[in-house]
């Protein structure tokens, strides 16, 4: 029996490799994948060239670059809190006088009286150019309580993988003989002042199938790297081993997870002494949310121990560390239309973001020290707002949150429970938006699901205009509506400048993201993915059957996964969309998990060497489904050379293929940026005008 088991998995070896060869060999532009070939590059500059000629010199290119510059350099925007150290928070702060930014400080008290005192801690612009580096901020960790030192992350260029140094808050300079760890796609942590927990690229056989470390190792000051102690390690199959740390009063909490796939991880705490980490009772299939007297809150994505999926759960640290059985408490249940999105601790409140319908709510959570049970209060911010919780002040137990529409600008409010929420900074109206509404409208999708939708557009419109719709629908990522000038994400002001045009712009909720709790996300899943394509042709019917637009004057747009989405939606109905938008998209299903970081994300699409898997992915992989003879709605595809999370060959061959067959594509790759696809604002302003630039020209002037 053994021995015809392993005849058969060699067959079956053999049938995908043979299969896997078939693929390749069908596909013209494998050369396309070669990042920084001559030939790839060569090809990469002739359409960057294409693009500009017909974009960059257009009426009104120039101006509104130029405007989405000025609205994404405003000195006046809100200074969003870093971390909070002691009586000091800090800020990252971007401008036209810093275009990669300064990291700085201010006293807590003048932050949060609204007229904050900053005192520069790192010029990222001079550091690069002292470094001859083109240095991208990546974040500071610094250890508390004194807050002195910190482990700074920097990337060059954008992408995922950076540097990190130890940096001295007191002399404002990095350590000479401090830590430093060379570029890599690292997690790093303090376990204290003089040890590091370090899981970064350790050489051959270190890192896993998806290009993350494998191995966690202790690294004790003084000592080199190589001599770091192995604390845990995973396997070649995982995702990756991920680090972090949590402060609970006086007392460091620093944990190892085992990421073995995307959703699911086993999570690892100290033992009583310290000396090793020991497995928790934490699911593997929930996340890791916060720490606060004395317990670990969990979000729960599955059902466990009769507790519906959705909810949060709170564990006892000292029981898990001593390896005694540990009461399993629930800490709220949220209600069907609701989804706990955000989750902050201070000393003594947990505050959770919800939404309720896709719009924001706060709670404050109090555990009850003698029973150990949970309490919770609806804390008033903004009505029908998105509402993001941006900070805390743990001592004084104040959560620092922002509320904001599409219509309203943001405003960063400090949150007391049972006080008025205090307003700290406000972004004054960027633009005139009396003569704009904003409506949350449901369509039905194809198996009877209501998808929620907001739409934008100047007041009395009458219709059919042209409509953009933005949306991602995958990893667990809600959309929530944010103020039109920074909609959709990374496109600056384009849904600003495309309502003031008189046409309508509309972020969609559809299946696959987070909006209703786990629910919604697993409705999209693997086999499930055509759900959120139904979910989008649902919602542009729905604009087309209200009047608000009509077939081929709509647009659709979508990054990264929602690349994804946008892809297999204009080859499903290319008679339904007019133009799409699609930034550092995945397009190629068959290869995906063989590119980059791709091997992670099996788990979201399933596994393309699986003939059954494959079955269900052949159906929509976007490079796969176009046809001859098809004529598709024209494309405008911009991505970054450096982004080492989604290839850039997906967008490359995307183009190379659609245009074989005759069809029109926009095509821009930016050499820096990484997977954000923008370095600066620069870049930001550029963009935003050339996305508005296609738009107008291909269903606005297009006859």
């Amino acid at each position: 029996m053994i021995r015809a088991s392993l005849a058969a998995l060699a067959l079956n070896c053999s049938f995908i490799a043979v299969t896997a060869a078939a693929q390749d060999a069908k596909d013209p532009y494998l050369w396309l994948e070669d990042i920084e070939g001559a030939k790839a590059l060569g090809w990469v500059k002739k359409e960057n060239a294409a693009t500009d000629k017909l974009i960059t010199g257009r009426p009104g290119f120039e101006a509104d670059r130029k405007r989405a510059r000025e609205i994404l350099d405003d000195d006046r925007q809100i200074a969003e809190p870093g971390e909070v150290m002691g009586e000091t928070i800090t800020n990252f702060w971007r401008d036209a006088n810093n275009p990669r930014g300064i990291w700085r400080q201010s006293p807590l008290d003048a932050y949060l009286a609204g007229k904050p005192v900053w005192t520069t801690l790192i010029d990222v612009d001079a550091l690069g150019k002292a470094e001859k580096q083109s240095w991208v901020w990546h974040g500071a960790d610094c250890l508390a309580p004194e807050y002195k030192r910190c482990l700074v992350s920097l990337s060059p260029g954008g992408t995922d993988a950076d540097i990190v140094r130890e940096w001295d808050r007191t002399t404002k300079g990095f350590v000479g003989e401090g830590f430093t760890l060379p570029q890599a796609k690292s997690s790093v942590t303090w376990e204290n002042a003089d040890t590091l927990l370090v899981a970064t690229d350790y050489g051959a056989g270190s890192m896993t199938a998806s290009g993350y470390p494998r191995i966690v190792k202790r690294w004790k000051r003084g000592t080199p790297l190589t001599s770091a102690e192995t604390v845990a390690e995973g396997e070649h199959e995982d995702v990756g081993m991920n680090v972090f740390a949590f402060t609970d009063g006086d007392k460091r909490w620093p944990m190892i997870s085992r990421g073995k796939t995307f959703y699911t991880a086993d999570l690892k705490l100290p033992n009583v002494d310290g000396s090793r980490y020991i497995s928790s009772i934490v699911p593997d299939t929930a996340s890791v949310r916060d720490v606060i007297d004395g317990q670990l809150i969990i979000f729960l994505n599955k059902d466990w121990a009769n507790i519906p999926a959705g909810s949060l759960v709170s564990l006892s640290l000292a029981d898990m560390s001593a390896d005694r059985q540990v009461p399993i408490v629930t800490a709220m249940t949220p209600t069907k239309a609701q989804a706990i999105e955000n989750v902050s601790a201070t000393d003594n409140i947990l505050w959770v973001k919800a939404l309720d319908d896709v719009e924001g709510k706060l709670f404050a959570l109090r555990r009850d020290p003698k029973t150990g049970s949970w309490s919770q209060k609806d804390v008033p911010l903004a009505a029908n707002a998105t509402v993001t919780i941006a900070g805390t002040v743990g001592k004084r137990d104040i959560v620092l949150a922002s509320a904001e529409t599409m219509l309203m600008p943001p405003t960063l409010y400090a949150v007391s429970e049972g006080k008025v929420p205090q307003a700290v900074q406000s972004l004054p109206a960027t633009f005139d938006a009396k003569d704009m509404t904003v409506e949350k409208r449901f369509a039905t999708s194809k198996d009877g699901t209501k998808i929620p939708y907001f739409l934008a557009r100047k007041k009395g419109s009458t219709g059919p205009v042209p409509a953009l719709i933005d949306a991602y629908g995958g990893f667990r990522a809600a959309q929530t509506p944010g103020y039109l000038t920074g909609q959709p994400y990374r496109a600056g002001p384009l849904g600003l400048f495309w309502v003031e045009d008189g046409n309508a712009y509309v972020l969609a909720g559809i299946r696959g993201g987070g909006e209703y709790g786990p629910a919604w996300h697993q409705a999209a899943l693997r086999e499930k993915r055509q759900n959120s394509f139904d979910d989008l042709h649902a919602v542009a019917e729905d604009l087309v059957k209200t009047g608000v637009s009509a077939k081929g004057k709509i647009a659709i747009s979508g990054r990264s996964n929602g690349g994804v989405l946008v892809g297999a939606a204009m080859t499903q109905r290319p008679d339904l969309y007019g133009a799409v938008i699609s930034g550092s998209p995945i397009k190629d299903m068959w290869r995906y998990d063989k590119m980059l970081a791709g091997a992670s994300w099996v788990a979201e699409y399933g596994d393309p060497d699986v003939p059954g898997d494959w079955a269900f992915l052949s159906k929509y992989s976007p490079y796969h489904n176009i046809r001859k003879g098809v004529t598709y709605p024209p494309i405008f595809l911009y991505l970054s050379t450096k982004d080492d999370r989604v290839h850039p060959g997906h967008a490359r061959k995307y183009a190379a293929r659609l245009m074989e067959n005759g069809n029109r594509v926009y095509y821009h790759e930016y050499i820096e940026g990484g997977h954000s696809v923008g370095a600066d604002h620069a870049e930001d302003a550029v963009r935003a005008a050339m996305l508005h630039g296609f738009l107008l020209r291909e269903l606005v002037e297009k006859k």
